[in-house]
């Protein structure tokens, strides 16, 4: 200890500054790569605290639509949102599902079991203290000539139109094969009576052959579930950081 005392009384004013200047740089730049990595993090985990609901359309008894080919609504509606809560999470949301498997929400044996089955995945995004709400589904009409993922909204409250315009904005982006604009849905009940910003994204048309054809396939449910996210993300950041308020025809 007494060569310890020794040694720091012999050092200069000199090194006792450069030491001082050594230690502040040492300090500045820890600070430094700190912060960045702080808002490395925040960027990467865009939905941190979010909670976000997600709906396969459909599900057990209720298959929904059918292609000419056999390609079920139910099936494809829960593979697309399988992959859109990884993203989701991947974003640091909590996910929750209204259904992981194929079955539906209502009890076995129930006599209007359609009606069962709405009203409780409407009551799970009451009751799940939401952020925002989105439902998979796909579209079918008699002819086979229409095409074309588009996205739906009912105006009960302003956000649900921004964030069916932002999701839509990321379907025409990416996917390259449809101008369609997101559009008001009419009386949808599980729409019509959530709390929170609410979208029902028609992925397709199982009505026509070609892009049945596309939906079957996993790299396009792939990019159809990673196009649902990016217009998520960008609403989220409309919201928080006054971002750009998508018109009609944007």
């Amino acid at each position: 200890m007494n060569q310890w005392k020794a040694w720091m009384r012999k050092r200069s004013p000199g090194f006792w500054g450069f030491l001082f200047l050594f230690l502040l740089a040492a300090v500045t730049a820890w600070m430094a790569w700190w912060t960045g990595f702080a808002s490395q993090d925040a960027w990467s985990m865009p939905l941190s605290g979010k909670v976000i609901v997600v709906d396969p359309g459909h599900g057990g008894k209720d298959g929904g639509a059918v292609s000419r080919d056999g390609l079920v609504e139910k099936e494809v509606a829960l593979s697309i949102s399988l992959k859109l809560r990884d993203y989701l999470q991947e974003a640091g949301a909590l996910v929750i599902l209204t259904r992981e498997t194929d079955q539906d929400l209502a009890d076995v044996g129930a006599r209007k079991r359609k009606a069962q089955d709405l009203h409780r995945r409407a009551q799970l995004v009451k009751t799940s203290d939401a952020d925002a709400f989105i439902s998979v589904h796909l579209n079918a009409v008699p002819s086979s000539r229409w095409s074309g993922a588009q996205t739906f909204y009912y105006p009960t409250l302003e956000d649900n139109q921004q964030l069916a315009r932002y999701i839509q904005r990321e379907l025409i982006r990416n996917l390259e094969n449809t101008t369609r604009q997101a559009r008001h849905s009419g009386e949808v009940y599980i729409l019509k009576t959530s709390p929170v910003p609410s979208a029902l994204v028609e992925v397709g048309f199982l009505s026509n052959p070609q892009e049945a054809a596309r939906l079957a396939q996993e790299p396009y449910q792939n990019l159809l579930a990673a196009s649902i996210y990016e217009g998520v993300v960008h609403f989220f950041a409309y919201k928080e950081e006054g971002g750009e308020e998508l018109s009609e025809d944007r």
